[in-house]
């Protein structure tokens, strides 16, 4: 039994090549504090002040995530990361209406978790028709909160106050940069008169990184693109 060795010792006995190396205690180094994690604390700060004075019947759980998700080391990464939020809670927010109902009632006898993974498939699929790959995994997260832990007489005023308080979070990091610029973004002339256009460049910029990530991803893992039937006829044609 190797229950009395530690990680090291077990790698070192396994033999395991390239294997990774522990950093020792004594090497250990804290990380300066950056601009990014400030910020973050910030835009946390001011979107709880927001819900306990102004909004304090409202649940601040979504736009605070959306604030965390919209920071960045400048506005063009802040906006890429809230936007993949948004993006991803709007889609998996309003296709989880209908699909609830369908998911709790079981029209045509069909089983629930049919309707489940046909609202999923969905949800990916739309995400990939507006080129928001990456907000595939948010889009999720709030299908799957509102089918497990919402009842049904609140499943659409929950949802679009998801939805809303998502667009506050991530809107009130984004109005940081303008209003506290890092130094990429002074020099760039990132400011408030220019949020708009900032605005405007970084959503292009955005539809651009998941276009060149798709390209990247079936360079790198084969045509996922490919139809069924391509593919079945490859597969015939190596057997001959």
């Amino acid at each position: 039994m190797a229950f009395g060795f530690g990680p090291q010792e077990m790698l070192d006995r396994a033999q395991v090549p390239d294997k990774w190396q522990l950093t020792p205690l004594r090497n250990f180094k804290s990380p300066r504090i950056r601009a990014r994690m400030w910020r973050t604390a910030l835009a946390v700060l001011i979107t709880a002040v927001v819900y306990e004075y102004l909004l304090s019947k409202r649940n601040p759980c979504f736009a605070l995530i959306g604030a965390v998700y919209a920071v960045g080391s400048q506005f063009e990464e802040g906006f890429h990361n809230g936007i993949n939020r948004v993006i991803g809670t709007l889609v998996g927010g309003l296709l989880v209406i209908p699909f609830y109902e369908l998911y709790t009632s079981q029209p045509f006898g069909i089983p629930d978790w049919i309707w489940l993974v046909s609202g999923l498939c969905l949800v990916i699929w739309c995400n990939f028709a507006l080129g928001a790959d990456s907000a595939i995994q948010p889009g999720s997260v709030i299908y799957f909160v509102v089918i497990y832990t919402v009842g049904t007489e609140r499943v659409l005023p929950y949802t679009i106050a998801r939805i809303l308080d998502t667009g506050g979070g991530v809107l009130i990091a984004l109005l940081l940069y303008v209003l506290f610029p890092s130094k990429h973004d002074r020099e760039k002339g990132v400011s408030l008169l220019t949020f708009w256009a900032e605005t405007k460049d970084a959503f292009k910029s955005y539809i651009n990184k998941n276009r060149t990530s798709r390209k990247k991803e079936r360079e790198n893992f084969g045509a996922e693109d490919e139809n069924f039937s391509t593919i079945i006829s490859k597969i015939k044609d190596k057997r001959k």
